[in-house]
């Protein structure tokens, strides 16, 4: 049998070189203030990392929009935080002192903007590329990777609509404000008008933008969270009538 030839005396036995180790690759989906702060918590960690946002905008919700498209969070344009700019605040990004102790959402929206922009995670973003599908590569497996399926909803003239790719993590940020959620009660229907016996005109406060069309008239909101309050202040200076119904 061969021995093992045993090193000096004062020297160090040779290391045993290891392989590099190949780095981690994460898709996060959203580009809103989660989706940014998990790009930049990637990059602060090495990790390979791409963000994927549906529309062409960041900043998700605080981005004001004038267009009402289903799918896609948006504020009132009359949207201020409701908690102070100090206690909004990224750690490591104090917002500007001169900006207004409660924000309004287009300083909110800018302030995302620049922290992704300081950070490095906007060059990580692809703007336009919805991730229509996800999926365990090894289903059952506690070390799966993940299969995306991504589309181009713009896409260029001989780009594929669609294509395929692997990645070790994924990290939903889109939110919990995309899809309205409609309380249930007789005569009201369901969010198409299917069985709605009412003859006014019904909405919800995800699709309300402005004050317009609503001079004058007698309004009922159904609800008493964040959204309902604004509505209530916003219209009671232009509607007839504004009452709060609180639905258990």
């Amino acid at each position: 049998m061969t021995s093992i030839p045993k090193a000096a005396a004062g020297t160090r036995a040779p290391a045993l070189e290891t392989p590099p180790r190949r780095r981690q690759r994460v898709a996060v989906i959203g580009a809103g203030a989660s989706g940014l702060t998990a790009v930049k918590a990637c990059l602060e960690e090495g990790l390979d990392v791409v963000c994927y946002e549906r529309t062409d905008v960041l900043a998700g919700l605080w981005h004001y929009t004038e267009t009402v498209e289903r799918g896609r969070a948006c504020v009132m344009r009359s949207t201020v935080i409701n908690s102070s700019k100090e206690m909004s605040a990224f750690s490591d990004f104090p917002p500007d002192d001169k900006l207004p102790n409660y924000m309004h959402n287009s300083h909110m929206a800018r302030y995302i903007v620049d922290y992704g922009s300081r950070s490095g995670a906007i060059e990580k973003v692809r703007l336009r590329h919805e991730v229509a599908d996800v999926r365990p590569t090894r289903p059952g497996c506690e070390d799966t990777t993940w299969t995306l399926r991504v589309r181009r909803l713009d896409c260029r003239e001989g780009e594929d609509q669609e294509f395929v790719e692997e990645r070790d993590a994924v990290m939903l940020c889109t939110g919990h404000h995309a899809h309205p959620l409609w309380p249930r009660f007789k005569g009201l229907g369901d969010e198409r008008g299917e069985g709605r016996v009412f003859a006014g005109r019904v909405m919800h406060s995800q699709d309300y933008r402005t004050s317009r069309g609503f001079e004058d008239r007698q309004v009922l909101i159904v609800g008493v969270g964040n959204s309902a309050g604004d509505l209530a202040v916003e219209l009671g200076g232009v509607a007839e009538q504004v009452r709060e119904l609180f639905v258990d």
